[in-house]
């Protein structure tokens, strides 16, 4: 399949996200025509006004139920890619079908759409996770991405609305991507587009969609806002900072990737780990304490848990490492650090008098 570059037309779905918003941001950047999806016109206004000085090159549309039957028909005419960004992410769920159906019905959803009316559609880049391929293991393991996580789908089967909310999370991305390949080998000889699949970690960094507050970041962005800037930690323990950690990557280096994805002809019918490498939250609160100056937060002072007790101490353990040779190999993605990462999530809160 040939690249996709600009000044294409890129189809962003769940365009307000706080992934998708910074792919938006980068696509058009990198000068293409955007067209995003959002639920409510409420949602548009933040897009509209935030993107108004790209004029043409950026429209908004409502879809506002994407596991609705053809909710995409008419989203998907005249681009040539998709991103689609959208799907849950929270850990409150109690019935596993509450992120299970979303995430497979509206990933299937847009390509089935793709399909009927993406006749000149090239390429589909769809978000999955790291959780559709990691595995809870007592001893360190290498993942790449021939692996499928298959112990969160045995978990939420036996267990149901009991399994842990970070199972049913897993499960949704899972399946969701699952339901994406199956699709697409099915249908590859009838559509003139391939599709690539990016497996991110945990994802910090700078929020540009719209927000109230703290308290309505996403739930990674909380986690860190909680731990990161929050002058005790939300309560947590210098142990569990110093112990509690996987792998990440930066929100911007993220979207980075699904630009390369689009525009790399090998991405095509492959699905990629993007992933910085590894973290414990001693690492974010070391390089907090190391901004100089310091941070105006209105939280008060900084964390400091126990200083270098995180990735770098003989005594941390990792049991969870990504192989992300690939996308070296394919995308070429150049990671932001640790250092750089935090340093701009604290000035965006700053800025945004938090």
């Amino acid at each position: 399949m040939p690249a996709v570059q600009p000044p294409c037309k890129v189809l962003v779905s769940g365009a307000n996200g706080y992934i998708a918003i910074w792919v938006v941001r980068t696509l058009l950047e990198k000068g293409y025509s955007v067209r995003g999806t959002v639920r409510s016109e409420e949602k548009a206004a933040h897009l509209r006004q935030l993107f108004k000085s790209y004029g043409d090159m950026h429209e908004v549309v409502i879809v506002e139920d994407i596991t609705k039957e053809g909710a995409f028909d008419e989203a998907v005419k005249g681009v040539d890619a998709i991103e689609h960004t959208a799907s849950p992410f929270h850990m409150n769920a109690d019935d596993p079908n509450e992120l299970i159906n979303p995430a497979v019905n509206g990933t299937v959803g847009i390509l089935k759409s793709a399909l009927k009316n993406g006749h000149s559609v090239k390429r589909v880049v769809v978000t999955s996770s790291g959780a559709a391929i990691l595995r809870d293991s007592p001893t360190p393991s290498t993942f790449s991405e021939l692996d499928w996580n298959e112990q969160c789908l045995e978990i939420v089967k036996e267990k149901g609305r009991e399994a842990p909310n970070m199972m049913k999370y897993r499960a949704s991305k899972t399946l969701a991507e699952k339901a994406a390949w199956d699709f697409w080998n099915e249908h590859k000889a009838d559509v003139g587009w391939d599709l690539s699949v990016l497996n991110p970690p945990y994802v910090f960094g700078p929020a540009i969609h719209a927000l109230t507050g703290p308290s309505s970041l996403n739930t990674s962005a909380s986690l860190f806002y909680n731990t990161v800037a929050l002058p005790n930690s939300n309560g947590a323990t210098n142990e569990f900072l110093a112990s509690t950690g996987t792998c990440w990557i930066d929100v911007r280096d993220l979207a980075d990737a699904h630009v390369l994805s689009l525009e790399n002809e090998a991405a095509g019918g492959e699905r990629i780990i993007v992933s910085a490498g590894l973290w414990k939250w001693q690492d974010f609160i070391d390089a907090a304490n190391a901004i100089s100056p310091p941070p105006k937060l209105t939280t008060g002072g900084l964390p400091k848990g126990n200083p270098c007790a995180g990735t770098g101490h003989p005594s941390t353990v990792h049991l969870l490492y990504y192989d992300t040779a690939k996308a070296a190999r394919i995308l070429g993605l150049k990671y932001r650090t640790i250092a750089e990462t935090t340093k701009d999530t604290l000035a965006d809160y700053e800025a945004k008098w938090w």
